[in-house]
């Protein structure tokens, strides 16, 4: 027994490590039939006067990071590794939500049914608006797209502004 126990926690340790940014939920979901995204991660739009702070940089961070997080913990959706060299590829070229269609081409070469990506629009210090996008990558029509606004630029508004577009929109829990 102690053999298998050690089998055991060598499979789950290798699928943490092998998963990378997914984690072990979007590891353990790749093989249940859902959907299988490419996220793209956000970008911030700032049409504000005040120049991008690095809390802001920051924010951008984490909200990829909680995207991932809440899609893979869902079960809805399987999130596609990018690999590194694609990552490299993916930063010198135009930004995703501008690329005229990039997003399917780089969503398909993984693999993926739909390419996923957001943006944050700061208007002001006071008002933001989260966006995410989703298009299914065989059709190239939208999946999803939706905007919530958010008041105030702090780490609790972001993050409550993607949880509240998340589960009710995009996951349609209560």
């Amino acid at each position: 027994m102690k053999g298998l126990a050690d089998l055991m926690t060598t499979v789950v340790l290798t699928a943490g490590l092998v998963g990378g940014s997914l984690g072990f939920a979007g590891a353990a979901a790749a093989d249940n039939g859902s959907p299988r995204v490419a996220f793209f991660g956000f970008h911030l739009i700032n049409t504000s006067l005040e120049p991008t702070t690095a809390a802001e940089d920051r924010r951008i961070r984490e909200l990829d990071e909680l995207f991932r997080e809440k899609l893979s913990a869902s079960g809805r959706f399987t999130l596609v590794a990018i690999p590194p060299d694609m990552q490299k590829e993916i930063t010198a070229g135009p930004e995703i939500s501008s690329c005229n269609g990039c997003e399917r081409d780089l969503a398909k070469r993984l693999g993926a049914d739909r390419a996923a990506w957001g943006t944050v629009q700061k208007v002001s210090n006071l008002i933001l608006n989260i966006n995410v996008y989703m298009t299914d990558v065989s059709t190239g029509k939208s999946a999803f797209a939706r905007s919530v606004d958010i008041r105030g630029n702090t780490d609790e508004s972001w993050r409550r502004g993607l949880d509240y577009l998340m589960r009710h929109y995009l996951l349609g829990e209560p």
